[in-house]
């Protein structure tokens, strides 16, 4: 997978147009309208702060800064606007893990810009245990369970190398990046190509970046890089409750999921799937339900999502670009 040519995407592949054009036509008008459930997406003139033209640009047309420096061109917003009110990309109240503004209303996990075909990684340890490709929300993604509550997700891939049930190392290889989605739609090019890349912790959002007082998820604390050698490895897989994860499907007010999540056999993927619609599609339920019979602390397991090779370390870039 290191050569160039193993690296190239299509458009089709680059911007999630994989299934029928029918599945993407109605997940357009989801994002647009809502659908009784689902409340349409919010956006106004502040929403243009998302655009970096100047960055955008070249990273489409393949450029990454010298140094292994990785950018960061979005952070989780610590002042998020309920998702059950609608995903909003306005820039209203907002405040980053450095007290910055380097985020938007509903941005629930950081973003790194890089170029399309870019080898993205497992941050742990672990299990895939769902590879879904939704245009209106994130295109194509790979989650991966950690254990002890731990989930990662990589969302605007261009193609999966893993499939549900795959055991992944740290610093393997799971996918190409891209950016699949609606959002690549369009804002091209005024937005950089990125992989937006979730944390969650007991099934809720949560940023690796640690303000004061708190513990960072990553290895290497704020300064978190790519994986060396000698990295602590491991797993256990997640000790799913049974019995919540159904209630939790219960809870599901679409009769269509509702039937479709009680179809998957296997208990970690079905756990994984309703982890999916809880945080997706909020308002599909009634009441959240957690899916583990005990809570866990934060704690530092996670390397950055990519390939040494290609970056080292992070590079906020509302910051002047390191030298």
């Amino acid at each position: 997978m290191g050569h160039p040519e193993e690296r190239r995407l299509t458009l089709r592949e680059t911007f999630g147009l994989t299934s029928p054009l029918s599945t993407r036509a109605r997940e357009i008008a989801v994002a647009a309208r809502g659908d009784g459930a689902v409340p349409p997406t919010r956006f106004d003139a502040t929403s243009l702060g998302v655009f970096k033209p100047r960055l955008s640009v070249p990273t489409w047309l393949g450029w990454r800064p010298r140094g292994g420096w990785l950018p960061v061109t979005n952070l989780s917003n610590r002042t998020p606007t309920p998702i059950e009110e609608g995903w909003s990309v306005r820039r209203t109240q907002i405040r980053d893990f450095r007290g910055g503004t380097l985020t938007y209303d509903s941005h629930n996990g950081t973003d790194f810009g890089i170029p399309v075909g870019t080898r993205v990684a497992a941050a742990a340890d672990g299990v895939v245990l769902r590879v879904s490709s939704e245009l209106h929300r994130g295109g194509l993604k790979v989650f991966i369970d950690h254990g002890d509550g731990l989930v990662t997700t990589s969302n605007h891939l261009g193609r999966a190398l893993v499939r549900p049930g795959d055991r992944v190392a740290r610093g393997q290889v799971i996918a190409l990046s891209a950016y699949s989605g609606l959002d690549a739609l369009v804002s091209f090019p005024w937005v950089v190509p990125h992989v937006h890349f979730n944390v969650w912790l007991d099934g809720e959002y949560v940023d690796p970046f640690a303000s004061d007082g708190e513990r960072a998820l990553w290895l290497h604390g704020n300064d978190a890089r790519t994986a060396e050698g000698g990295e602590p490895a491991g797993f256990c897989p997640t000790a799913w409750d049974e019995a919540r994860v159904a209630e939790a499907i219960d809870a599901c007010r679409d009769g269509r999921v509702r039937a479709e999540l009680s179809q998957t056999r296997a208990l970690d993927r079905r756990a994984m799937d309703v982890l999916f619609q809880q945080n997706y599609f909020p308002a599909r339920f009634e009441r959240r339900v957690p899916l583990y019979a005990s809570e866990h602390a934060r704690d530092a397991r996670l390397t950055l999502p990519f390939v040494r090779d290609d970056y080292a370390r992070v590079w906020f870039v509302d910051e002047p670009r390191p030298r």
